[in-house]
């Protein structure tokens, strides 16, 4: 992931990879298919830290709010040590899944949005949060917080700019 935050994904050669791994690039082909399958199975990785970070955290926390702010400020920071995956993060947040490669034990869909539906409809149904938004109107809310961030042109850092963000949308649908 070093070599892909240093040179960019396209610069970023399987031969590099090998190298600073100190492996031949035929043993590369006995773990991936390819550069992008590399890829996937960082951002699962990804995924599945985020789901084990949620489901430790609703054991922790008292309210969904806290649920939900944990959630996304762990999500940015992971974003932001990786951010050669956030393009391939957001479209599959996009799509809510996934295509889990046959070789990864998980064979289903990474629900992205699937945890921040639960967190909102858990919070909804509790009298924390409003309801007369639909739960995946708030949840794309929530994902457009790693977008619009990874785009903004203001003279802040990524996690800056996702906690200026979320403490908005969660102004707007606490009930207080």
């Amino acid at each position: 992931s070093d070599l892909f935050a240093q040179k960019g994904l396209k610069d970023t050669s399987i031969a590099d990879i090998m190298q600073k791994a100190n492996l031949g690039i035929g043993t590369f082909y006995n773990y991936f298919q390819s550069k992008d399958d590399l890829l996937r199975s960082l951002l699962i990785q990804l995924a599945m830290d985020i789901r084990q970070h949620y489901l430790e955290s609703i054991n922790k926390e008292k309210t969904q709010a806290q649920v939900l702010e944990g959630l996304v400020l762990y999500t940015a920071n992971l974003l932001d040590q990786n951010r050669f995956i956030l393009p391939l993060f957001m479209r599959a947040v996009d799509r809510s899944a996934l295509t889990i490669q046959p070789h990864v034990s998980i064979k289903k869909p990474l629900p992205f949005k699937d945890i921040f539906d639960e967190i909102i409809k858990t919070g909804q149904d509790n009298g924390e949060f409003r309801s007369d938004i639909p739960a995946e109107i708030i949840t794309e809310m929530f994902h457009s917080l790693f977008q619009s961030a990874s785009f903004s042109s203001l003279p802040l850092k990524y996690q800056e700019n996702i906690r200026y963000k979320l403490n908005l949308v969660l102004s707007g649908i606490i009930l207080k």
